[in-house]
């Protein structure tokens, strides 16, 4: 199912490709915060974040014209993530992967899995800090994947075109930061239960 354009982007679409000379603040005022929470996100960084969204939205401006009319907000996201995730790998100090082994879940003697604890019940208690540093601590791609695809739902298609795989390339980068969350989480709730 496609979703439409909202009547508002439709005017704030034509009044950019018109050039009207509010139109940037009303985007700006639209999609800003959510676009810089964003990018926020991805790089880890304000300034790479304040940057990201300049550019990715001068990019968008750039390429109105190009637009089709579905789901706005996306392409608009889809630009900045493009800027942000580039930011975050320009830097180079990262060259880390997530490795399989590191997060798979632990197996037992008998070579099954060992069960995890079900700590769900408390994850509110500590969602907010041991997440986001969770997420922060993952590598460049392994993050924009999980940022994307789970917090902005931003679909595997369009993750695979800003980090430049396929999106067999995108499931298996998203599952590997989902374990490796997972697992940092496990190790959180284990080192508090034995506190």
């Amino acid at each position: 199912m496609e979703q439409y354009v909202a009547d508002v982007d439709v005017e704030l679409v034509e009044a950019l490709r018109r050039g009207d000379t509010d139109s940037i603040s009303r985007l700006v005022e639209r999609y800003g915060s959510r676009a810089y929470g964003l990018a926020v996100r991805i790089t880890g960084a304000t300034q790479d974040a304040e940057d990201a969204l300049r550019e990715g939205l001068q990019m968008a401006i750039g390429a109105i014209h190009t637009f089709t009319g579905v789901s706005f907000d996306s392409w608009i996201v889809r630009h900045v993530a493009t800027r942000a995730y580039e930011k975050r790998r320009r830097r180079g100090s990262e060259t880390r992967e997530v490795i399989p082994a590191e997060v798979m879940p632990l197996l037992d003697s008998d070579g099954r899995f060992k069960p995890m604890e079900d700590w769900s019940n408390r994850i509110d208690d500590v969602a907010d800090g041991v997440l986001t540093k969770a997420i922060d601590t993952l590598p460049a791609e392994h993050r924009t994947a999980l940022v994307l695809h789970d917090l902005e739902h931003v679909s595997k298609p369009e993750v695979a075109a800003i980090l430049g795989i396929d999106v067999p390339g995108v499931r298996r980068r998203v599952h590997f930061a989902r374990l490796f969350v997972r697992r940092r989480l496990s190790e959180h709730f284990q080192s508090a239960a034995a506190a």
